[in-house]
């Protein structure tokens, strides 16, 4: 026996074919909310305050002496996280010798808690330098670290430009940061 889908009603109220997944969250990424507005960190930049806040408040999964490791408020994959410098420099020049290694080790266990925490068959690890370039927030460096799985890349994203994620940012970067790993 087949079904009909159920109609469902449309944006203006008016039945139509398509279900929706509404994502209202994202309008305050789409209309750059919490972004600073300037070259300094006294311009309200997210990522210089999270530091201050609890690691549960702010999503931070993992602190180290010279950079961080943080949720991703707007992920592009479920686990989805970045690695900043506590300084607030915008290029991957201006780091210095001590924060380039740390970065580099947080990448690391970034990888190493997302494949214990959820299995990750891949990663896509980068820094977007710059707006033009695609940073979110140009001003302060952030590498990302999205974990990717095998067949990962469903019919949501690419027809419905919709995300789906199944757990709660809280929850993930608990999960998360129970299995960081130490320092060798």
């Amino acid at each position: 026996m087949t079904t009909e889908p159920e109609q469902q009603s449309g944006p203006v109220g008016e039945p139509d074919g398509f279900g929706r997944l509404w994502t209202p969250h994202r309008i305050a990424y789409i209309q750059g909310e919490n972004k600073p507005t300037g070259p300094g960190s006294g311009d309200g930049c997210p990522f210089c305050v999270a530091p201050a806040h609890s690691d549960e408040e702010s999503l931070i999964v993992a602190r180290g002496t010279s950079v961080f490791a943080i949720m991703n408020l707007y992920p592009y994959n479920g686990g989805h996280m970045m690695v900043m410098p506590y300084r607030h420099v915008a290029d991957y020049t201006e780091l210095d010798g001590p924060e380039t290694a740390e970065l580099a080790d947080f990448t690391k266990r970034a990888m190493t808690a997302l494949r214990k925490a959820s299995g990750a068959h891949g990663f896509n690890i980068g820094l977007n330098q710059g707006a033009a370039a695609g940073a979110g927030i140009a001003a302060h460096l952030h590498q990302h670290v999205v974990p990717r799985w095998g067949g990962d890349t469903n019919f949501m994203p690419v027809v419905g430009h919709t995300k789906v994620l199944p757990q709660l940012l809280a929850d993930t970067r608990k999960m998360l940061a129970d299995v960081w790993p130490e320092t060798p």
